[in-house]
């Protein structure tokens, strides 16, 4: 049965072609963003919740 609905669309040869190209492009992107990103950058954004700031301090001192 789907196999006569799927031959029935027209050009359904080509969507996993261009569904490959659209995943392969994405993560081709991610990886070079990945490599590419500023490492300083991304040590301050993950050391960020561990930092004992002001902030805390004073969301510390309104809630009691």
């Amino acid at each position: 049965m789907y196999k006569h609905v799927l031959q029935s669309i027209d050009n359904v040869a080509i969507w996993p072609v261009i569904s490959f190209i659209i995943f392969f492009t994405f993560f081709v992107v991610l990886l070079w963003r990945v490599f590419t990103a500023d490492k300083t950058f991304i040590r301050k954004m993950s050391e960020k919740p561990l930092d004992d700031g002001p902030e805390s301090n004073v969301n510390a001192e309104s809630l009691t």
